[in-house]
């Protein structure tokens, strides 16, 4: 049976999207068989994974969509046959997102380095905890050095949730690749690659995977 991780934001703007994908990528390139899930009306992950199977025939992952009542038999449909599932959800936080959750072995919470995103956060953070599903912030777009990004992260580790260590910086390759259906890991090296390396060790650790 394999495991659910849930991209949840009630702000748009966030990331979910690039962090949904990055992960995907960076878990099949390490040898995992994984589902992308889009439950996101707006369709930006089944755009990006059209892109992505017209550029080069062969995604190397699967990619299903549900609306939010039926995420759960999808998802267990998904996770008989994949070791990752990984659901993209709408920028909003209320009683839709609750079937992701309650499938979902941890969900990540994107964080743009900004005031608005931090506040968005706790409504998904008290949705997660009354699930009993584990949460962790994944600071996005952050702007390492800045005073905005260290009164973020001065807040953002005042409130009751784990936040991962490594973050994704503000990077256009990011938004470069996502238009292409690629993922940072597949553009050439650079600080990208460490950040999503990072991040998925982080991420595999908190789910008990080596």
């Amino acid at each position: 049976m394999g495991q659910v991780i849930t991209i949840a934001q009630q702000k748009g703007g966030a990331g979910k999207t690039t962090l949904a994908v990055n992960l995907a990528v960076g878990f099949a390139q390490a040898g995992r068989s994984v589902a992308l899930m889009d439950t996101d009306p707006q369709g930006s992950a089944g755009r990006w994974f059209m892109a992505r199977l017209e550029a080069q025939g062969e995604p190397g992952l699967e990619f299903s969509t549900a609306s939010a009542w039926g995420v759960p038999y999808e998802c267990r449909k998904l996770a008989d046959n994949h070791d990752i599932v990984i659901i993209d959800t709408p920028p909003k936080a209320d009683s839709d997102l609750r079937p992701a959750l309650r499938a979902s072995d941890l969900v990540l919470v994107p964080v743009a380095t900004s005031h608005l995103d931090l506040w968005a956060v706790e409504v998904v953070l008290n949705l997660a905890r009354n699930e009993n599903i584990p949460a962790m912030m994944v600071m996005t777009r952050a702007r390492s050095g800045t005073r905005l990004a260290v009164e973020v992260g001065e807040q953002a580790a005042q409130m009751d949730a784990e936040i991962a260590l490594a973050a994704m910086a503000n990077r256009v390759i990011y938004a470069e690749t996502l238009g292409k259906g690629r993922a940072a890991l597949e553009a050439p090296k650079g600080p990208a690659h460490d950040e999503i390396q990072a991040l998925l060790s982080e991420v595999s650790a908190r789910l008990g995977r080596p």
